[in-house]
């Protein structure tokens, strides 16, 4: 979709073009996102069937994404898994997702004819080094590794071969990571692959809040616009599931978001002012994560302009601002540290649970 503004002054875009003596390609505007929930928004798309669900407080989308969906918001054909909750820090929580997150990969090596005994290599991707990038390799610590012991014929029934390995990225390694990994699976020949890795959102409320798994492979870095040749049944010819967490956002995101807050509680507190039970209740924001009903005029009262847009045209102006002088930064929680290594650990003993039957 073109921006707003080139739409309604495609002729000044047009001579500005001529003048360079090249067409203005606006195509590559784009805000970046890895999680298909983001792309679908919740709207009516040819090709495209989901369901949610709720489980103990968690909510499960499951997405069928076909060929003619695929090409009406540019995600790849097959199953997408995304669960969304509120909290892993503590215990309980943590088994809770942990439940959830089992019983749905369980689910997706059933739809893949995954047998209990077939072999698996499992991809620890992103950086160790950047702690919004290292779900992949902290994940990697959490997984119990077997491959080695069915080698000394040590290993008990009720488990499968498992090996893992970091590549690394392309930084650190100067190596192609699809590459790496298509090379050591040509020569230990697993029966699928499971690459984790960390995702880039559009909502600053999913950070950290959601796990998303596919069948479709995954294109590391392309969350932070750097592209790297695709992990796939394509490319590797056995089934690949990707499970990823959004750890990122960029600026356009945080801003855009900071505007629809803002009209939220303008009008909010237009209608509540006069309500004497505020006068009486602790001031709590959380109105500001439901729905409410914004008024037209209100937003153009609030910010002018601005205020007249869609959250869609709000969005696409700030890329067209930002990006070309490089302040579009991409930008993770403070508190990334303790929740990435919470994180890690359930997706660590939820593969181990649903790979090994004994567990």
């Amino acid at each position: 979709m073109q921006h707003f503004l080139y739409k309604r002054y495609k002729w000044l875009y047009n001579i500005i073009g001529d003048y360079m003596g090249h067409s203005i390609d606006l195509s590559k505007y784009q805000i970046r996102t890895d999680l298909a929930i983001e792309s679908i928004n919740n709207r009516e798309i040819a090709g495209i069937v989901f369901n949610e669900t709720i489980e103990d407080g968690i909510k499960i989308t499951d997405v069928f994404i076909s060929e003619e969906g695929s090409k009406n918001i540019n995600k790849k054909t097959g199953n997408y898994v995304t669960i969304e909750f509120e909290d892993v820090t503590d215990f309980e929580n943590q088994k809770k997702v942990e439940k959830v997150f089992v019983k749905e990969l369980k689910k997706m090596l059933t739809k893949l004819n995954i047998k209990d005994d077939d072999g698996c290599l499992i991809i620890g991707l992103g950086n160790s080094k950047s702690t919004p990038d290292s779900l992949g390799p902290l994940t990697i610590n959490h997984v119990l590794v077997t491959n080695h012991l069915f080698e000394l014929n040590e290993v008990e029934e009720g488990f499968r071969r498992v090996s893992v390995l970091v590549p690394g990225v392309m930084g650190q390694t100067g190596l192609e990571t699809s590459e790496v990994i298509a090379s050591i699976a040509l020569k230990f020949k697993p029966k699928f692959l499971i690459a984790i890795d960390a995702l880039a959102s559009q909502s600053v409320e999913r950070l950290n809040k959601t796990i998303q798994m596919t069948d479709t492979g995954i294109h590391p870095g392309s969350g932070v616009g750097n592209n790297r040749k695709e992990i796939s049944f394509e490319t590797l010819n056995i089934p690949c599931i990707a499970i990823g967490v959004p750890t990122v956002v960029d600026a356009i995101t945080i801003v855009s978001d900071t505007i629809n807050y803002m009209h939220k509680h303008y009008t909010y507190s237009k209608l509540n002012v006069n309500n004497p039970l505020n006068k009486l209740m602790a001031y709590s924001p959380n109105y500001l994560k439901e729905k409410i009903k914004l008024n037209k005029k209100d937003k153009e009262i609030l910010l002018g302009i601005v205020g007249t847009l869609s959250d869609e045209e709000i969005k696409q102006l700030l890329f067209e601002v930002l990006t070309p002088i490089g302040f579009n930064m991409m930008v993770t929680p403070k508190e990334v540290d303790f929740t990435i290594d919470k994180l890690s650990d359930l997706i660590g003993n939820g593969l181990n649970e649903t790979l090994h039957s004994k567990i």
